[in-house]
């Protein structure tokens, strides 16, 4: 799956970052994007997809993440977390998402994404991103929606297909990226394209670590979201050793020593700690609400 990204481009770089060359470009609706290091279903994200009102024309325009088909109830109350991500298996089967391949396919760019890795009890989060830092181009779906007030609202799903061999450890799902110019080109030009575009990507630039927990909360934001953290739960070596053995013997064997996270941690700490990692949500006043970040989709 993919719930969880980081997008803090400048708006006038997500054209340039599907390589769209020259074409004629409009923005619309930028003044709702609102950069963030912890981006969730519900926020608004610039999306790139062709544009209607001009010939090979493209159109940057901010969508909230989490599809709400066209067809839904006006009087539904909205849910951005319903489909906020389309297997690629099944696209073609379900009409949510089969009647918007043909016209209604588009490119999302974010700088990374994060997954969360169960350890029992657990659930440990790492950023994956590209080795140079440039943007991942994500294939994904729009539609748009009308109230029973007659205001309509755009809403985009991110594509996911299997893990590629090297993600495989962390989770079975991943965004499906497209990552060269001739792939994007592909999924953003007129015309059906080959489904089978949407596969694992299996590229060497694809880099990944470890994070805090804390960005489980998506309240928590900025760049302390994306920076490294130790994972290691192995214990010192010298437990391992008799305690009967005096402690300049142990020394003499070799001062190896793995750091073991959070064992400084009061239990107070530890409690809180782990009920971040359980934690996060969205709402458009960024109030707390529940979210799993490994719930499959």
């Amino acid at each position: 799956m993919c719930g969880r990204a980081r997008c803090t481009m400048r708006a006038d770089g997500f054209a340039r970052a599907c390589h769209l060359g020259n074409r004629p470009l409009r923005h619309i609706n930028m003044d709702r994007y609102q950069p963030s290091y912890n981006v969730a279903p519900g926020f608004s994200l610039p999306v790139v997809h062709r544009d209607g009102e001009k010939e090979n024309g493209v159109a940057v325009q901010c969508m909230k993440w989490g599809l709400i088909p066209s067809f839904a109830n006006k009087n539904d109350k909205i849910d951005h977390f319903k489909m906020f991500n389309a297997r690629a298996e099944s696209i073609q089967e379900k009409a949510s998402f089969r009647r918007l391949i043909p016209n209604k396919r588009c490119l999302v760019c974010v700088e990374g994404f994060y997954e969360w890795k169960k350890d029992g009890t657990k659930k440990q989060p790492y950023y994956i991103h590209f080795s140079d830092g440039s943007p991942l181009v994500l294939a994904a779906l729009f539609d748009s929606w009308k109230s029973s007030s007659q205001d309509v609202m755009f809403t985009f799903t991110i594509i996911t297909t299997s893990s590629s061999t090297s993600l495989e450890w962390l989770h079975d799902r991943m965004p499906v990226i497209l990552g060269n110019q001739e792939s994007i080109h592909c999924w953003f030009n007129d015309g059906m394209p080959s489904l089978q575009l949407l596969k694992p990507y299996e590229g060497k630039n694809l880099a990944w670590y470890p994070v805090t927990p804390a960005m489980g909360k998506v309240s928590f934001d900025g760049p302390d979201c994306i920076r490294e953290v130790t994972s290691s739960h192995v214990k010192p070596i010298s437990q391992f050793f008799s305690k009967k053995e005096d402690a300049a013997e142990v020394k003499n064997r070799g001062d190896v020593c793995m750091v073991t996270t959070g064992k400084n941690e009061s239990s107070k700490e530890r409690k809180c700690r782990d009920e971040e990692e359980d934690q996060s949500g969205y709402s458009s006043t960024r109030k707390k609400s529940r979210y799993d970040p490994n719930n499959k989709q």
